[in-house]
């Protein structure tokens, strides 16, 4: 099997459609915080499924690309993981529910808890509800979503409003990240 590094223009379109999609996933945490009550169940819908199709733009690209320089398609159909893929179209099943009703900390419906992944699901619910009634976070968590809103604020150049909608932990960690941030002066050509 040749083992090539990936094509400059592939690397950079996926570099971008990346980039895009964080964007997207830091606009969805953005919509969470309480000052956006009256858009949250909008935008952060619209936002999420925008990261989730930006997403697939990559993982199509590079499929064609497979496909162009002739992957075999049982390959490419196994690493595109093509069974784990859920059908936004069709919309939500009892799994989602049965995970947003552990998440409200109430009881799974019988009909429900005849199959074993509407209990999974909601025993996952569950056990997120308890997590965010502790003060304490997982660090890492807590590091991703400061690094993505310490970057949107550098962008935008509006890191003082950082204090206005996070709480003080991860306002004072997206601080520090933003003002670590240099941004990249264009060449001039």
């Amino acid at each position: 099997m040749e083992h090539t590094p990936m094509p400059e223009p592939l690397r950079r379109a996926i570099h971008h459609l990346v980039s895009e999609g964080v964007q997207n996933c830091q606009e969805v945490l953005r919509y969470t915080e309480p000052d956006q009550a009256h858009t949250w169940k909008r935008m952060t819908l619209y936002r999420a499924t925008d990261a989730a199709d930006t997403m697939d733009m990559v993982a199509m690209l590079i499929a064609a690309y497979c496909e162009r320089t002739g992957m075999a398609s049982h390959t490419l159909q196994s690493y595109l993981q093509v069974g784990q893929q859920a059908i936004r179209a069709h919309g939500t099943d009892e799994e989602d529910r049965s995970h947003v009703t552990g998440l409200m900390g109430e009881a799974i419906p019988y009909e429900a808890m005849r199959a074993s992944t509407n209990r999974m699901r909601h025993h996952r619910g569950q056990s997120q509800a308890e997590q965010a009634q502790r003060p304490e976070d997982d660090p890492g968590k807590l590091f991703t979503e400061a690094c993505l809103h310490g970057l949107k604020a550098k962008l935008c150049d509006d890191v003082d409003s950082l204090d206005s909608y996070l709480p003080p932990q991860v306002a004072a960690m997206a601080r520090k990240v933003a003002e670590a941030l240099e941004v990249p002066e264009l060449a001039a050509t």
